[in-house]
This record gives structure tokens, sequence and C-alpha cells, in this order.
């Protein structure tokens, strides 16, 4: 199993009171600028009445946290501070600006979705010569992701389970956690997962992918025997039912190109069959497998060409 010992190296995590904290003008000098000097700081320019402040604070409050004092926050209400606001040309709020060495370094204006507001904080703490919480949980995934493809998936559930409970919202996690139950045999405990999936990333592509791997994953368990299936296409090759099913039970015994190609024979054949069925296989597959897989790049050039010419 991975080392999920996600620490940034700090001895001891700071407490709460001295990652996030609120200042003034008469201490903004110490709690930005002198504290940067040894650790990035990212100050929030906010106010009581604006309302995606509101949003964006406590994101940014749960990143900062996440990173374990590789970087510190501090809020400035602009009402109460407003020579700083003036000095720094704070045209709107909220903004938010990352200070390193006395300098910025980074910035944004506006609220963000929770997955920048990481990306951001990642990039503060690199900026700061730390190690950022994202490249650790990534390194993580693709150790996962390993295991599953060498045939462990029950340690792989298991080191995705890992990642999730330090990161939820993580999509690569969750997404490979569901491939690892769908490569155990166990469709209903994936099926469950996935239905059970944060709102925040169940429309993320590894979830999609993962939702097309347990459709093909069902299908694979009715799939007849390839060989027969074989027979009655060779026979007549018009028998477009039959050459659907081969496609599937090929895909079923992990034959994606030959199962690609069947369907783009099919569908050259009869584009229109049983409501396109084969061209909605086809995306079927290419969603399962990785953007980059030859499979992918060759079918889907393939596909265009016929849908194009």
């Amino acid at each position: 199993m991975i080392d999920l010992n996600l620490s940034t190296g700090a001895a001891n995590a700071p407490v709460d009171a001295d990652l996030i904290k609120d200042t003034t003008e008469a201490t903004f000098m110490a709690d930005v600028v002198e504290a940067s000097q040894t650790v990035p700081v990212i100050v929030d320019f906010w106010a009581p009445w604006c309302g995606p402040c509101k949003t964006l604070g406590p994101m940014l409050e749960d990143a900062v946290r996440a990173a374990k004092g590789a970087v510190k926050m501090v809020k400035v209400d602009v009402d109460q501070a407003q020579a700083i606001a003036g000095q720094l040309q704070i045209q709107s709020i909220p903004t938010v600006y990352a200070f390193y060495k006395g300098q910025p370094v980074d910035g944004f204006q506006g609220a963000l979705p929770q997955s920048e507001i990481k990306a951001f904080v990642d990039r503060v703490v690199k900026a700061g010569g730390g190690e950022a919480p994202g490249d650790t949980l990534a390194d993580a995934v693709a150790a996962a992701e390993e295991m599953l493809a060498e045939g462990t998936a029950t340690d792989a559930a298991q080191t995705f389970a890992a990642i999730l409970e330090e990161d939820p919202m993580n999509a690569s996690a969750y997404g490979g956690m569901v491939r690892s139950y769908i490569a155990m045999g166990e469709l209903e405990q994936a099926e469950a997962l996935l239905n059970g999936a944060p709102i925040e990333i169940s429309k993320a592509p590894e979830l999609e992918a993962a939702h097309a791997q347990l459709q093909l994953a069902h299908q694979a368990a009715d799939a007849g025997p390839v060989a027969e299936l074989t027979e009655k296409v060779e026979a007549n090759p018009d028998d477009h039912q039959a050459r659907f099913d081969l496609a599937q039970a090929l895909y079923a015994q992990n034959d994606a190109e030959a199962a690609v190609d069947h369907l783009l024979e099919l569908f050259r054949r009869d584009r229109e069959w049983n409501d396109s069925a084969a061209k909605m296989q086809l995306f079927t597959i290419f969603e399962a497998l990785k953007p980059n897989d030859p499979v992918v790049l060759n079918g889907r050039r393939k596909l265009s060409s016929m849908i194009f010419a």
C-alpha cells in the first residue's frame, strides 16, 4: 500500500488560529508582509455585505487548512481597512492576493469553484517551495491506477478510498474506486457508488468514464460465445444483431479494437439500425477507454470520416 501521509513537512501543523486570521491596517505589515518571509500568505479582501465573499471565504479557508501549514490566510475587511485596499488598488471584491517574501505572487478576482481554488492554493504553496497536497494526491492516484492495471483491484480500491478520505471531491479517485469494484465483479457496489457520488463531481469525465465501463460490464455478463457469433456474421454479414452481439462479446474478452472494428462496419452498413445503436455503442466504448488510447483515436477518426463523407 502507498504511504498516504500527506503532511507538507511541518513538524507540527499550526493551530487554526495561526493559519487563518483577521487583520487590520495596524497589523497588516506583521500578518502579511513579515509573515510571508517564511511561508506564503493568502489575503482575502472581503466585506460583510458582499454575497460572493460569503461563498468564497469558507472554500478558501478549507483549501488553506488542507495545505496543513504550507500556506496561511489573512482576511481583510475592506470597509475597515480602506487605506490598505486603496494602496493595493482593490477595485472589486472578493479579491484574493498571495504574498511571498513580502511581494504579491498570484491572485484572482471574483468567486471561483472549489477545484480552481484548490489549484490556486497549490500554486501558492509551490511558489513558497512547498509540496502541494494536490501533487501528493496525484501521486497516490497514479499508484492506485498502477495497482488496478496490475490486477490488484482490492488494493487499488483501498488506496482510492484513503485518497477520498483526504479529498472527498477527488474525481480521479472516485472514478478509480468505481472501476476497482467493476474489476472485482461487484457491479452492484460500483453502481451504488456512482449513484452516491457528490453532486459537485457527478458529471466529471472520470465518473462518466466509470459509468460507461459499468454499462459495458453489465453487457458483458450477457455476451454470447465469440466463436458462435463469428460464424453467424461470416455466414450473413448483414445480420446486424449478430454483429452487434459479437462486438459486445469481443469487448467482454478485452478485445476493444476488434469490437470497435465490428461496430464501425455495422455503422457503415446501416447507420440507422436499431436507433443508431452502433454509433451509441462506439461512444460508450470511447468514453470508457482513455482519451489517448489508440483504439479511441483511430475509432473516432474512422467514425468521423463515415459521418461526414
